[in-house]
């Protein structure tokens, strides 16, 4: 599966997933780094057939209201630290990417995987 992940998160979520097997950009991967604007991370993202992933709730008013990004993934854990989130994110990865087979909006919270739509 194909990634882009948002600045709010570490880029060495990038290398968690990678090291799983899947394609992954990060938004300081991307010419304007973190300052990339939130529709040419969506852009980016839809032709490039990537998962938006963030903790950004701009993208789900977006996804809400115009139907992209295709592919969200929404981290809601709040403030938490890299570990856990590497944690909490390896452990749910294979039901992540297997949700995404049928879903567009999945959620991540503290205690597992919600398939918003």
């Amino acid at each position: 599966m194909n990634f882009l992940i948002d600045a709010q998160l570490p880029r060495r979520a990038s290398w968690w997933i990678r090291e799983h097997g899947h394609d992954v950009v990060h938004t300081l991967d991307l010419p304007e780094g973190n300052r990339t604007a939130d529709f040419t991370i969506i852009d980016i993202a839809d032709s490039e057939a990537r998962v938006v992933v963030t903790k950004d709730d701009d993208f789900v008013d977006s996804f809400h209201l115009r139907g992209k990004p295709r592919k969200l993934l929404l981290v809601a854990t709040g403030n938490i630290t890299n570990t856990e989130l590497q944690h909490l994110l390896l452990r749910n990865l294979a039901t992540i990417v297997a949700a995404f087979e049928s879903a567009a909006f999945i959620e991540l919270n503290r205690t597992g995987v919600i398939v918003r739509e």
